[in-house]
């Protein structure tokens, strides 16, 4: 749904237009983060992953539309998980997936940009407790 600004329309009516294409476009891409969040959270069920938490991040953040937390049984696992998260969105035409946290594998963030997803070991995260910082009304338990 293009709107096209035509030089004599005013000022209102060009900011109005570019007010409703800003929304029309953000709608779209919460909806392309939705389908990218059922995929991945598809991926970690499939790849045995536990306690899995989906925190919406609507009106909270800037930098993502979701954020993931979940565990694995071991680093080997979690690297795993991490490298099947990319690989499959890899597969799915997206490029420039962050991974940090290979190389010891506690503690393995994914950044898809509009889904992030934190991989713990139990006992790591216990220890960080990242679920608190998001303390937020909109989670959702998988």
């Amino acid at each position: 749904m293009n709107k096209i600004i035509n030089k004599n329309d005013s000022a209102t009516q060009k900011e109005n237009r570019t007010q409703q294409v800003a929304v029309e476009v953000g709608l779209c891409k919460k909806s392309n983060a939705k389908q990218m969040l059922d995929s991945i959270v598809a991926l970690l069920e499939e790849n045995k992953s536990e306690d899995v938490l989906i925190i919406d991040l609507e009106n909270k953040a800037d930098f993502a539309y979701y954020v993931i937390v979940a565990s694995g049984r071991s680093s080997k696992h979690i690297c795993s998980i991490a490298n099947n998260i990319a690989d499959d969105l890899k597969a799915k035409g997206m490029e420039h997936i962050g991974i940090e946290g290979l190389e010891v594998g506690d503690w393995v963030l994914v950044d898809a940009h509009d889904v992030v997803v934190h991989l713990f070991r139990p006992e790591v995260r216990e220890n960080y407790e990242i679920e608190k910082i998001w303390n937020f009304t909109n989670r959702t338990e998988v």
